[in-house]
This record gives structure tokens, sequence and C-alpha cells, in this order.
């Protein structure tokens, strides 16, 4: 298995990787949607089958307090995880369906400096979550 992003932000930040740290990580920096810990679980107990749940949930409370993953509430009740690298974007989420679509848009991302910038701030962050439906 070779290394993922997320093992390499844990070596950064010193951060001990057991075999099974490795077998998450690999799952996180695989995933091409927004798994929640159930889902981290399921795809990661298909690699390792001795994983747990609590191991699961210990690990992304590690990687989220490292800045290494991002946690994110999409009104569903559960939390659901993706890598914090600088590919920056922004999600709408389909309320019906609970689909979640990542966008960028650079007109929002510049009226959204310049809101900061009129209020007297410098933007450093920040994170943007649209809920909507499909128009019949």
């Amino acid at each position: 298995m070779s290394e993922s992003w997320i093992e390499r932000k844990c070596a950064e930040n010193r951060l001990r990787m057991t075999d099974q740290r490795r077998v998450i990580a690999k799952v996180l920096s695989d995933a091409d949607d927004h798994p929640d810990a159930e889902e981290l679980y399921r795809r990661a107990s298909d690699v390792d089958v001795n994983i747990s749940l609590a191991t699961v949930y210990r690990t992304v409370r590690l990687f989220a307090d490292a800045g290494i993953i991002e946690t994110h509430d999409f009104r569903d009740g559960r939390s659901r995880y993706e890598t914090a690298d600088d590919d920056h974007h922004d999600h709408l989420i389909d309320v019906v369906s609970g689909e979640i679509i990542e966008f960028v848009d650079e007109e929002i991302e510049a009226l959204q400096i310049k809101i900061a910038e009129k209020l007297g701030y410098e933007l450093v962050d920040h994170r943007l979550e649209l809920y909507g439906r499909k128009k019949p």
C-alpha cells in the first residue's frame, strides 16, 4: 500500500501511525465523497477486519484535531469527513437526495474577500455550504 496524503501529513505532525490508522488514512485519502464514520468503518474493515468502529472514531478525531481532515455537518445528523488539503471548494447539498456537490466559483470567492475587507477584515479562511433541491 503506497503512502497516502494523510499519512504524509501525519508524519509532518509527528503522529504515530499504526497499521489500522494507516488503513483509515488510505481509505480517507482515496474517498471521492464525504463518508461518515460508519461508512469509513465499512470501507476500512473490508481491508482489515480487526478495525473497530471505536478505532475509526478515535482516528478521525485525531486527524481532525491535527488539521489533517475536515469535519462537516451537512444537517443530516452525521459528521462527514474529507482531507484538509489545499484544494479549496464549497459544497451544495441536495436536501432531498443528500447528494453533496463540490464546486468552485471565482465570483463567490471574490465577493467573500470584498465583504471581509468592507467590514475591516482580511479573510483567512471560510466555509460555504449551500442547501437546496433540484427544480422541477
